[in-house]
């Protein structure tokens, strides 16, 4: 089946839910990212099997992303079938002392109706933008908590279109990393065990971590959440502001002059800007600590 015979596929089964050469700056916090081939929204589980087996059939490249806060497009965009999750698939209860999300649920919706159930164990996520899928791929983390320390069970669909519960143990956590991000299987839902709490000390805790947030980080400028991993011994934004990088520019991309761990699309940034940007800091951080910083961010496309 070509791209288009799939096209065509896609129009008489989910005709409102699929968009083709979608600029995929749309759909990243970044606001930055050429188009993709084709763009699927699916409205709710079945949806997205039937279309990710469809296209794993048919053997049509295939991208899942969520909120897209924590990716950088390539400027030729993506070619093939990107699906996302974070418009639906969203529902989130509390179940005595565990909450279960689905994936496209954003991570603060979840912390809310955590702290609204009087559990506590998520604070830590009220700031982070993202989906609860894309925290789970990458163990999203923030002010000491992190994904790890609270996800049970993900409900996963995987390679082989077997829907499937993993443990945490299944997971692999570690730094930034789960297993998901190896196993190519998709998010669907995630259950988080917490604990019984106060809920006006958990919204006091939110509301903490919600104010440095907004005097720490470059919140009112596109950008994608924590350019570089957090090297061991060492901070990211503390070595590129001692580099002297805080403000560093190139093209449309800056060195957050608010954070310097931060890079952020201060108008009409392409993504090879932010790319020599990075590579620029690499080399100068390298050259000033025999540093090597990582991105922490997805890098996509072509």
């Amino acid at each position: 089946m070509t791209l288009n015979e799939f096209k065509a596929w896609l129009k008489e089964k989910m005709p409102d839910n699929f968009r083709k050469n979608e600029p995929m700056q749309a759909h990243t916090s970044f606001r930055i990212g050429g188009p993709a081939d084709l763009l699927v929204l699916p409205a709710d589980v079945h949806q997205l099997e039937e279309v990710v087996a469809k296209a794993r059939q048919e053997k049509i490249p295939l991208t899942v992303i969520g909120n897209g806060s924590n990716l950088l497009v390539k400027d030729k965009g993506i070619r093939g079938l990107v699906v996302k999750l974070g418009n639906s698939i969203k529902n989130v209860v509390c179940q005595d002392d565990k909450i279960i999300a689905e994936a496209g649920v954003s991570l603060a919706v979840v912390a809310n109706k955590a702290g609204a159930c009087s559990l506590t164990g998520l604070e830590f996520a009220v700031g982070i933008p993202g989906s609860i899928g894309g925290a789970v791929f990458m163990n999203a983390g923030a002010y000491d908590g992190e994904m790890s320390k609270v996800v049970t069970k993900v409900t996963v669909l995987t390679v082989d279109g077997e829907i499937k519960k993993l443990s945490k143990e299944d997971l692999t956590f570690c730094y930034r990393h789960s297993s998901i991000q190896d196993n190519g299987a998709i998010v669907i839902s995630v259950e988080m065990q917490l604990a019984k709490g106060n809920v006006e000390e958990i919204r006091a805790k939110m509301a903490d971590f919600t104010n440095r947030r907004t005097t720490k980080q470059p919140l009112d400028i596109p950008n994608a959440g924590s350019m570089f991993r957090r090297p061991p011994g060492y901070y990211a934004g503390t070595l590129i502001e001692e580099a002297g990088l805080k403000g560093y520019t190139v093209g449309g991309a800056q060195v957050s002059t608010k954070h310097a761990g931060f890079v952020v699309n201060i108008g009409s940034a392409t993504a090879a800007d932010v790319l020599k940007l990075i590579s620029d800091v690499q080399k100068r951080v390298y050259e000033y600590a025999g540093v090597h910083l990582e991105p922490e961010v997805r890098i996509l496309g072509e």
